[in-house]
């Protein structure tokens, strides 16, 4: 259950005047399983070891992850709201996302009940906003189930650093949204520097009314990684996506994805369009087809499945291929209470032989063959 408590009362830290009209919220996940990956070990070459694993998994359908969020009523429908959420890896107790304290979400802004809200700090981006809820990879099939390499970045493998974002408010089941992440950077023209190389901008929109939901994406980086200060860091954020061909000169994604519930049964479709360009000449395009459904077979057991076509030119160092996946995600999940479930997901990737490193579900590893299965078995808490 939520605890919702006197503002400034959680931790001593947030020591100050309590307000009457002001809250804060301590709430998290706990998600954590057994998996089982067919083929690991490998690399984007294509020359090391490869072999089965069983491991211990950590944030499968989501990341683990505790926060506080708060609010004050400022009056006439304004109100100031924070977010803090720190993620962590239940398995060793460390910090996730590269060691940061509260590196899922950070922010601080402004919310009108007639004029939107306004936020800064470390944050989504439009495409995850909007789109990303659309892809079984955020929904029931795990971080792995997420389109190679989460190259469209639906199931937010980076957050944006600097960011400031703002939301509409929703009209008639309308809702758009747009960020601009800064590099941080003067204005010199140096490679890797500059206020233009690694800053980021994206914009969306979605509708939501009765069964019918869909929603767009764009998001546009410059030089994403190239230094410590700008919207992606340097020192471990960059995807497999963004530096295959060497550092990444710019990179964009477009998507759209929608969905229709029947009963207890709801079909969805997503399109996503990416591009990653690299400094030293060549790209790796991308272009993922999803179709999936779920059905609430009972109340409490939630079924689902999704196919995923993905067809790939890779033109950088010194080759020219195109690389083709087909993957296909299957998964149960039984509620035990409104607040914890269990679940089996299996994943199965047929690669070409164009593809770098062979089949690849996202964040498993390279299998350096065509095919690569996994399945994994959880639980998941929510308070």
């Amino acid at each position: 259950m939520k605890k919702s408590l006197l503002a400034l009362g959680v931790l001593g830290a947030f020591a100050g005047a309590a307000h009457a009209q002001s809250s804060v919220t301590l709430y998290g996940i706990i998600d954590a399983g057994l998996q089982y990956v067919s083929k690991t070990g490998g690399n984007l070459a294509g020359t090391a070891n490869t072999s089965k694993n069983f491991q211990f998994a950590n944030g499968n359908l989501q990341g683990s992850r505790w926060g506080l969020k708060g609010a004050e009523d400022l009056g006439g429908g304004l109100k100031a709201i924070f977010v803090l959420e720190n993620g962590f890896n239940l398995g060793s107790g460390t910090l996730g996302q590269n060691g940061r304290m509260f590196g899922r979400q950070a922010y601080v802004g402004l919310s009108s009940a007639t004029a939107g809200t306004l936020t800064i700090g470390r944050q989504y981006d439009s495409v995850v906003d909007f789109v990303g809820p659309f892809a079984t990879g955020s929904q029931w099939a795990t971080f792995a189930g997420a389109h190679p390499f989460d190259n469209d970045n639906l199931n937010n493998s980076f957050r944006v650093n600097n960011a400031v974002k703002y939301t509409t408010v929703n009209y008639n089941g309308f809702s758009a949204g747009g960020m601009y992440g800064f590099s941080n950077s003067a204005n010199n023209g140096t490679t890797g520097t500059g206020f233009a190389n690694n800053r980021a901008y994206s914009f969306g929109l979605g509708y939501a009314n009765g069964p019918v939901s869909f929603g767009a994406g764009y998001l546009y980086m410059g030089s994403p990684s190239s230094n410590a200060s700008g919207v992606i860091n340097s020192t471990g954020d960059a995807t497999t996506a963004m530096t295959a061909g060497g550092a990444s000169d710019k990179a964009w994604i477009a998507s759209a994805g929608g969905s229709y519930a029947f009963g207890p049964a709801t079909l969805g479709l997503v399109y996503s369009h990416s591009v990653y360009q690299y400094i030293g000449g060549g790209s790796w395009k991308f272009d993922n087809a999803e179709l999936n459904a779920k059905y609430m077979l009972t109340p409490a057991l939630q079924l689902g499945a999704s196919y995923t076509y993905t067809w790939s030119t890779f033109n950088a160092l010194g080759t020219n291929v195109s690389p083709k996946y087909h993957q296909v995600n299957l998964g149960v999940d039984y509620f035990l209470s409104k607040r914890t479930d269990t679940y089996l997901v299996g994943l199965w990737q047929h690669a070409n032989n164009d593809a770098p490193g062979g089949a690849s579900l996202n964040g498993l590893g390279f299998s350096q063959s065509t095919n690569q299965f996994a399945v994994t078995a959880g639980i998941r808490h929510k308070f």
